[in-house]
């Protein structure tokens, strides 16, 4: 019986050796599967946190300016075509850019712009600027109008917008 006791002690020895040696393993490769693991999210996150600091820079270099807004004083006032209800219309307009340089060059060639902006709106029919599509489409012909004049005399950039203030036909 002691022989037999003896040979249970050693399977036991050994079994618990083996799952020992098992247990090694196995926690060795959890390891280096978490190393593994961590490496690859590291790089990965870290891949994209620098893209997004690159963006951030890419953004703040293309902040733009705020936006300048300048007054074509004093308000345009036209008599309309004959044949319609209205007579008269009476406009004020104001311009945004974003360039301090670009509204400069309106104020400098005020003139010029206030003749240009007058014959176009002398033109128009009463009909057509009483619904919103017709005020819509003036407002663009007078974005396009400014812009057409600040490239032709080689103006140092381009409005951005046009805006009425004021609109009264009589």
């Amino acid at each position: 019986m002691a022989e037999q006791q003896d040979e249970d002690l050693d399977l036991g020895a050994e079994n618990g050796g083996g799952s020992k040696k098992k247990l090694m393993i196995i926690i060795a490769g959890v390891v280096l599967l978490l190393l593994v693991g961590g490496g690859a999210a590291f790089f990965l996150l870290g891949g994209d946190e620098e893209g997004a600091e690159g963006a951030e820079q890419e953004e703040v270099v293309e902040e733009q300016l705020p936006a300048i807004y300048h007054p074509l004083d004093p308000v345009f006032v036209v008599n309309l075509p004959p044949g319609g209800k209205a007579r008269m219309l009476q406009l004020g307009v104001q311009v945004m850019a974003r360039d301090p340089a670009v509204i400069d060059f309106i104020k400098g060639n005020d003139p010029m712009l206030r003749h240009n902006l007058l014959s176009l709106f002398g033109n128009q029919q009463d009909a057509a600027l009483r619904d919103r599509k017709g005020k819509e489409k003036l407002q663009s012909e007078v974005f396009a109008a400014i812009n057409q004049i600040l490239k032709d005399q080689k103006g140092p950039g381009e409005i951005e917008a046009v805006f009425f203030t004021s609109f009264v036909m009589q």
